[in-house]
């Protein structure tokens, strides 16, 4: 059983008591920013790894060209 709206409002007015009202928007901005922040960390994280992903497929062609390469050069 979640809060009840009696006890949300009890918790807000704790809340009030203990930042002052203006304290409370620059609190939420300052967590605004914050997550913003990590979502475009985790973003920049997602691209580098795919970019990564993508040269290593890469050079996983070019080792196997090379492999086929020798290996057609010991038959010869």
């Amino acid at each position: 059983m979640g809060p009840s709206v009696q006890q949300l409002l009890i918790v807000l007015v704790i809340v009030v008591l203990l930042f002052g009202a203006k304290k409370i928007p620059e609190l939420a901005k300052g967590i605004g920013k914050g997550i913003k922040s990590f979502k475009s960390e985790m973003q920049e994280d997602e691209t580098a790894a795919t970019k990564s992903d993508a040269e290593k497929i890469e050079k996983t062609q070019e080792n196997s060209a090379t492999t086929q390469n020798v290996e057609e050069t010991k038959k010869a």
